[in-house]
């Protein structure tokens, strides 16, 4: 049974890191739910406040993963249009034009949902886009910081 806990594991370590990138998965819930399923082995690496802190640090990132691109939209004049812009470029950039389009992407969907509100210039609408990308990449570097160290936790814990 411990084997099969560890798969399952190892499969929630990947996919975790993978959801840092895709708005669709939550990562760091997923990348805590490994540690998880390594404490339901009989090996039970972890004591009970280190899985309450690695709760509260995963509920603080998912939170403020959406909490950080608003403001950075907000900051920069953006609106909700240059937000969802920015993850529908994700989507777009992720699928169509690995592995740049991971970065390009948000900034160009930003930049064309600001466009769709009327700013009446270019200079105002990059300004937007520039805002609502950086709050986009500043909330996927928090996740992937999360998940990156649940995994090494996991990875250390196994071997």
């Amino acid at each position: 049974m411990d084997i099969l806990l560890i798969i399952l594991g190892f499969i929630c370590v990947i996919v975790g890191i993978g959801g840092c990138f895709l708005p669709i998965l939550p990562g760091p819930p997923i990348s805590f739910l490994a540690l998880l399923l390594l404490q339901w082995t009989e090996k039970s690496p972890f004591d009970s406040d280190t899985l309450w802190l690695w709760a509260f640090i995963t509920a603080a990132v998912t939170a403020l993963d959406y909490v950080v691109p608003i403001y950075g939209t907000k900051k920069f004049g953006g609106t909700k249009r240059g937000v969802w812009g920015s993850t529908i470029g994700l989507l777009v950039g992720l699928f169509f034009f690995p592995p740049f389009g991971i970065i390009i992407g948000p900034f160009v969907g930003a930049f064309l949902g600001e466009m769709s509100t009327g700013k009446t210039t270019n200079k105002a609408a990059l300004r937007s886009a520039f805002g609502s990308f950086v709050g986009f990449l500043a909330g996927t570097l928090l996740k992937l910081i999360a998940s990156a160290w649940m995994a090494w936790l996991f990875v250390v814990n196994v071997f």
